[in-house]
């Protein structure tokens, strides 16, 4: 088993900055990848960052690509996503989710394990 627990939303102004982390505990890592999806009112839930635990492979939606990183601290046991230049659009729930693959995974059926949530929103 994992436990997710994502943490780090807030509010922020359009060109603001925020990093979300995922603390992560339970069995042992070392096989899964780690990703970010987020869900807005009304839409589906969509991928937007993943990254693999045992090398730090990671990799990112078009939408935010060279705004957003994907980075993990194996110490820790923590997930970080660090983004930047946010837009409105960026508002929505952020989950983290773990699930064991190799290579890039995108789709949510890859994942087994999801924390609650943690709500971004920004403001124009």
């Amino acid at each position: 088993q994992v436990q997710l627990v994502e943490s780090g939303g807030g509010l922020v102004q359009t060109g603001g900055s925020l990093r979300l982390s995922c603390a992560v505990s339970g069995r042992s890592l070392g096989d899964y990848v780690m990703s970010w999806f987020r869900q807005a009112p009304g839409k589906e839930r969509e991928f937007v960052a993943g990254i693999t635990w045992s090398d730090g492979y990671t990799w990112y939606s078009n939408s935010v690509k060279g705004r957003f990183t994907a980075s993990r601290d194996n110490g820790e046991r923590r997930v970080y996503l660090e983004m930047n230049s946010l837009k409105p659009e960026d508002t929505a729930v952020y989950y983290c989710a773990a699930g064991k693959a190799v290579g890039v995974r995108t789709t949510m059926d890859w994942y087994d394990y999801w924390g609650p949530g943690t709500q971004v929103t920004v403001s124009s």
